[in-house]
């Protein structure tokens, strides 16, 4: 089970390098605990891309492996839902 603070920094890294590649040049949101997803500029596209960058890179997907279909809204609510679905 990964580091939350090493998990959380991985997630908040990805996302900021699948935001760069998406919006040019385009100002990075800070991302905070409050930080709503859909405010952040990215698409459906590039959470897309984010998730399967995250899968590749921690070894699940843990949409996949929820039993419920859950839409985090925050960037808190994300990195708990990774958290919450490591594999053990």
């Amino acid at each position: 089970m990964a580091d939350p603070t090493q998990l959380e920094n991985t997630i908040r890294n990805r996302l900021t390098e699948v935001f760069s590649s998406q919006a040019g040049d385009g100002e990075i949101p800070a991302l905070t605990d409050g930080t709503v997803l859909l405010e952040t500029g990215l698409d459906s596209l590039g959470f897309a891309i984010l998730v399967t960058q995250l899968e590749e890179e921690l070894g699940y997907d843990p949409f996949s492996l929820a039993t419920e279909a859950y839409y985090p809204t925050t960037f808190r609510q994300f990195v708990d839902f990774y958290a919450a679905h490591q594999p053990a």
